[in-house]
């Protein structure tokens, strides 16, 4: 009877052991979802960042602008909302207003909780929706910069376009005196 009891003790300590490593692993999705949620905000924060970040979840969640807007107007920040749209994403039938709905009333509960559950409850992983939220603040920050490109500066001459116009118009050689001997720079130099 003593060996039964303590076996049990060990079984019941391991499995406590277990169900706290998932619950670290759900902590450490969470935490990235987090990481990327702010990147999302930060970008929407700067010059020309709301267009560019509206336009991405439009396009890599398959939302429409309104959607988008609905979520903004309920208080959300761009990296929450990114979040609800992902996880809707995942449902049948995809990030339509009902998808959005319900990930919103798990989310908002009673009782509130966190994305790890809601994600859970649903049937899925956080891993994918830190992966779009990452992809969606990594694509907004490239449309900001080429759109800075297009605007402000012209663009650079491609490599092989800037080889062709050296070749088509060479500079003339240069002579420089060094160590007593006449030095030539340029194509003609051997």
């Amino acid at each position: 009877m003593k060996r039964f009891s303590e076996a049990l003790g060990i079984l019941c300590v391991l499995s406590l052991l277990s169900v706290g490593a998932a619950a670290a692993d759900v902590s450490k999705d969470e935490r990235n979802l987090e990481r990327e949620a702010k990147r999302l905000n930060d970008t929407a924060a700067k010059p020309n960042g709301e267009k560019a970040v509206v336009k991405r979840l439009t396009a890599e969640f398959k939302a429409t602008n309104r959607q988008v807007q609905d979520l903004r107007g309920r208080n959300l920040s761009y990296g929450e909302a990114a979040i609800v749209l992902s996880l809707a994403q995942t449902m049948p039938g995809s990030a339509t207003d009902a998808n959005v709905q319900r990930v919103l009333a798990l989310r908002q509960g009673p009782p509130i909780i966190g994305w790890g559950q809601v994600a859970q409850q649903l049937g899925t992983k956080l891993g994918k929706t830190v992966s779009q939220v990452r992809k969606a603040a990594n694509n907004a920050n490239r449309d900001i910069k080429n759109n800075q490109a297009r605007a402000g500066k012209t663009p650079k001459q491609a490599p092989v376009e800037q080889k062709q116009q050296e070749q088509k118009n060479p500079e003339p050689p240069h002579s420089y005196q060094g160590d007593g001997r006449l030095l030539k720079q340029g194509s003609s130099a051997q």
